[in-house]
């Protein structure tokens, strides 16, 4: 279901939430993480709701499954890639970053200037502000190799 370097990811985020690391995430460690991330006042009841979504001990297997479930529902990388062809008539491998902005924020879930920026910040542009959608859509399922350096 995941490669090596996502369950590896994906231990790290465990360890820091499992605060009294004793390989069992529970309320008060939940509680601690929104604290040192500035949330103080999480209701007990939303906690408890995040937990019970395990069925069970938070261990690191169901934390596993619990973002397998989560993130499966990503679409395939070829799914992806041909929803970007629609905006690639000539089938160029690249759409115009300054259209598909113009698209993200006016058309269906109207993206934020903020949340395009984000999108873009991962997105590989040429100097003519061409986005290689292809490239895109492999970071957008497989993740960004250059966070892994």
């Amino acid at each position: 279901m995941f490669e090596q370097s996502q369950i590896q990811e994906f231990k790290e985020a465990f360890g820091c939430i499992d605060q009294d690391r004793d390989g069992v995430i529970k309320k008060q460690d939940l509680k601690e993480t929104y604290a040192q991330l500035g949330k103080l006042n999480v209701k007990d009841e939303e906690l408890e709701e995040m937990l019970n979504e395990g069925k069970g001990p938070l261990n690191f297997t169901v934390f596993l499954s619990l973002f397998g479930e989560k993130l499966n529902g990503t679409d395939p990388e070829d799914t992806i890639v041909a929803a970007f062809k629609l905006f690639d008539p000539n089938a160029t491998g690249f759409v115009n970053k300054d259209e598909f902005r113009r698209l993200l924020m006016n058309q269906a879930d109207k993206f934020t200037a903020e949340e395009v920026d984000q999108a873009f910040s991962v997105a590989p542009i040429d100097v003519a502000g061409n986005i290689d959608y292809k490239s895109l859509c492999y970071i957008i399922t497989h993740g960004d190799e250059k966070e892994e350096s």
